[in-house]
């Protein structure tokens, strides 16, 4: 590689500054009150958004066994 073409420690760690991976921010739940990813299903009332729920009799998703 040419020296002119060489990128610098520096441009490239302001590439990578916005790469840092940040910890999962648990919502809760508005039926269950439990702590749940966004976009996720609760595992326990099978909340999603508002207007969708969920339930998977199988897998004891939004089921009052759950």
């Amino acid at each position: 590689m040419h020296p002119t073409h060489r990128t610098s420690p520096g441009r490239t760690r302001r590439r990578r500054n916005h790469l840092a991976q940040t910890p999962e921010q648990p919502t809760m739940c508005p039926i269950s009150g439990r702590p749940k990813l966004s976009h996720r299903v609760c595992k326990e009332s099978g909340y999603v958004r508002p207007g969708l729920v969920i339930r998977v009799p199988k897998l004891g998703i939004g089921t009052d066994e759950g």
